[in-house]
């Protein structure tokens, strides 16, 4: 009796190939979901890119997943799905934006060309959103300037306080992201988004929805101890600032900026009219957009680019925002990954 050598099980074998969804029919179904919510089509539109953007990248904790919270948060009325923000140029450089309780990409793109057209006037322009309400990544807000050439930096209040610093007993501030973005001479502009805790609230929730631990220093729980349970963090718990008092002083400076000096909320003051079943919080954003040739009047894109190689010699081989950039390619050329939070939005559409 002869017997054949048996063949060893690959991986494509024991898991079904991933599926994928353009992402025009990824934006079109998150439009679809926010219509459906009550928010009008402008919002609709810019918002559902937006994530969309985010999810193409991998920034999973800030693309499909807010989804569903927004549509709980449009339904307690706590969020203006149909908002217009009103913009007032105060100074040759220097913008107001009401978001009027509406989603702050809206208030962004409805002042976009007044901040494109100070910065070429005057070479800068300073901007003070109030009554916004942010629940997505920050480089979506600013790599767009640095693709026109600008040097762009944003800072936004998180919302209610979820972050203790050191030798604090409860939570009193928020994750209080900042984002910076430069032109690169050849290349994508470099983009660093960053939380000023451990690690923002989003990817938090999603290592407490799948059970997975986070690594000792991300938070406590509710008696104070840290610990690597995400949910306990989560729910009773507080996160910590990174870097210790160095991230709690950047996490100041953030509120100071986006709350203090636009006339938005701090986070302790977001908690106040914040209704049940609402997630994100109306809060404020600060920009600063720089056209960097006025500075010395060099090619600043060459030098930052020079820079860059620089310590990328030295053994620096991963740099803001490459993982997004890869990502980004890779969701181009063959689909964005339809994870489970894809998955329930198209379900709940079918």
């Amino acid at each position: 009796m002869s017997h054949s050598t048996p063949v060893a099980e690959s991986q494509e074998d024991r898991e079904p190939a991933p599926a994928y969804i353009s992402f025009a029919d990824l934006v079109s179904a998150i439009e679809t979901a926010l219509l459906k919510a009550g928010a009008a089509a402008e919002a609709a539109a810019i918002v559902a890119r937006n994530h969309a953007m985010c999810e193409r990248d991998g920034s999973l904790s800030h693309g499909v997943f807010r989804v569903p919270q927004y549509v709980e948060t449009l339904a307690t009325g706590y969020l203006d799905g149909a908002a217009v923000p009103r913009v007032e140029q105060v100074t040759a450089s220097y913008i107001r934006v009401d978001a009027a309780n509406g989603f702050a990409q809206v208030g962004l793109e409805r002042a976009r060309e007044s901040i494109m057209n100070t910065v070429a006037e005057q070479g800068v322009a300073v901007v003070a959103m109030r009554n916004s309400v942010h629940h997505s990544a920050l480089w979506p807000d600013v790599e767009p300037f640095a693709h026109a050439g600008y040097v762009a930096f944003t800072a936004v209040t998180g919302g209610v306080p979820t972050v203790a610093p050191a030798g604090v007993r409860e939570a009193v501030l928020s994750t209080n992201p900042f984002a910076f973005a430069t032109p690169v001479q050849g290349a994508h502009p470099m983009v660093v988004d960053s939380a000023t805790s451990s690690m923002s609230f989003g990817d938090l929730s999603l290592a407490a929805r799948d059970g997975r631990p986070v690594p000792i220093g991300t938070g406590v729980d509710a008696r104070g101890v840290e610990t690597t349970d995400a949910g306990a963090i989560a729910d009773g718990g507080t996160l910590l600032p990174f870097g210790g008092h160095k991230g709690a002083a950047l996490s100041m400076m953030v509120e100071i900026l986006a709350s203090a000096l636009t006339g938005g909320a701090f986070s302790v003051e977001a908690v106040v009219d914040k209704p049940a079943g609402a997630y994100p919080s109306r809060t404020g954003q600060f920009f600063l957009v720089v056209d960097p040739d006025r500075g010395w009047g060099g090619d600043f894109a060459s030098r930052v680019a020079g820079f860059l190689q620089m310590l990328r010699s030295a053994g620096m081989d991963r740099l803001p925002a490459d993982h997004r950039y890869a990502s980004r390619a890779r969701a181009e050329s063959r689909g964005v990954p339809v994870t489970q939070a894809i998955g329930q939005l198209l379900a709940g559409q079918g």
